[in-house]
């Protein structure tokens, strides 16, 4: 386990060195701009506070270390009705092996535009065709319980944007660590790093031209190319700090704040709350992007159920409301089975 180990703090090293060089505001300059969507109804109702909290199949968004916490098999599926009528889903299904660790497989999708018309400066009705746009992710995941208090995950994405005939890829790393002290309940530390990878850029037929060189009556035609820029993926460097205030056989109230610095806007804190009866009905409410720079976020509430079948099969269901100012609100919605 050096190996990981050694992985692990080249990772965070790297990336928090290139996360934490940038201060100031940097909108619009990352590509796949989908991964910085949160995952999961029971994250988002805590305020996007979970790095530290992660201990269910979400945690492969929040903190990789977190799938180590799951000693059974979990599987989800996610939908969030995103602003502008986007539609995000989140795929993943978890097995635990007994000796090695936690592996978890991932997908996740965004439908930006669906079906438009296509109209230039000629045909401004439209050209006859249609284009669509949209972008997903497919991810490899590996967690271990080092220690009884640590544990270690990592991600492995491959990533596609697209619109009309042009497309860009790209790969990328997460890293997470958890660590638990038997203090006041269980204080738990997490801390992780998302999407760091290569660079993408946009490819395809339709920026190719047909470009005529020399004189209008002699010049020859050649097949043209617009090189177009290369673009970071959005780097996102979160800690948490996370503790179960009361906790009892009944109840359980589980308080976080977490820092996160992204590569393309500054740096702001999230925190929220869940309470859970019983391990079946869940509460939770949250404020998300505190001092971020011209934000729309605020506050986020929701709700869960977990319902036992038989004594190895619960199925699981959660809700998560967010509010974005001027964009309005939106919805996530997820079921689940731990079996």
């Amino acid at each position: 386990m050096k190996f990981l180990k050694y992985l692990l703090i080249t990772i965070i090293l790297a990336a928090g060195t290139d996360a934490f060089a940038q201060q100031t505001s940097k909108s619009g300059t990352t590509a796949a701009q989908f991964l910085k969507i949160g995952v999961g109804p029971r994250a988002v109702g805590m305020g996007s506070a979970f790095a530290a909290t992660a201990d269910d199949i979400t945690a492969i968004y929040w903190n990789p270390a977190g799938l180590a916490s799951n000693l059974s098999n979990e599987a989800l599926f996610n939908h969030n009705n995103w602003i502008a009528d986007v539609g995000v889903d989140f795929a993943a299904i978890a097995s635990h092996l007994d000796g090695f660790g936690t592996i978890a497989l991932s997908f996740t999708a965004i439908n930006a535009i669906e079906s438009m018309i296509v109209r230039t400066v000629e045909q401004p009705e439209g050209t006859g065709e249609r284009f669509d746009a949209g972008g997903f992710s497919i991810g490899l995941s590996y967690a271990r319980q080092l220690t009884d208090n640590f544990s270690m995950g990592f991600n492995f994405k491959y990533i596609r944007e697209s619109i009309w005939h042009e497309s860009a890829t790209g790969f990328a790393i997460d890293a997470g660590a958890l660590y638990r002290i038997d203090v006041l309940n269980e204080l738990r530390l997490g801390a992780s790093i998302s999407n760091f990878g290569t660079k993408m850029m946009m490819d395809g037929r339709d920026i190719q031209e047909i470009k005529q060189v020399g004189a209008t009556s002699t010049g020859n035609l050649i097949d043209a190319k617009i090189i177009l820029e290369e673009w970071d993926i959005p780097l996102t460097f979160r800690v948490g700090v996370a503790v179960d205030a009361v906790k009892s056989e009944d109840h359980r109230l589980t308080v976080e704040v977490d820092a996160v610095h992204p590569n393309d806007h500054t740096e702001y804190v999230n925190t929220g709350f869940e309470y859970g009866w019983n391990d079946i009905v869940f509460v939770r409410a949250g404020y998300a992007s505190l001092f971020e720079e011209s934000t729309e976020k605020g506050l986020s509430l929701g709700v869960g159920l977990n319902y036992r079948i038989v004594n190895s099969v619960k199925v699981i269901f959660d809700y998560a409301y967010q509010d974005l100012g001027r964009l309005e609100n939106v919805h996530y919605f997820s079921v689940g089975v731990n079996f």
